[in-house]
């Protein structure tokens, strides 16, 4: 199965951090990175959605950081 997950974080280096330990899971990106500002937050922030090809059967319960 293919799993996706969609990470965000506040435009530091805590976004890169996220993502370059999603990549080093085996997680690949998909798409383009997003940008937009939170105004309720007050502050940028970053998106970027990533996949991985798994083997089972998805469950809505599944903790998709854990693979």
């Amino acid at each position: 199965m293919k799993l996706y997950r969609f990470l965000t974080e506040a435009d530091t280096s805590a976004f890169c951090h996220k993502v370059s330990m999603a990549l080093d899971a085996g997680w690949e990106l998909y798409g383009d990175p997003t940008y937009a500002f939170d105004a309720t937050r007050g502050e940028m922030r970053c998106g970027q959605a990533v996949v991985k090809e798994v083997e089972g059967t998805y469950a809505p319960d599944m903790k998709l950081g854990e693979y």
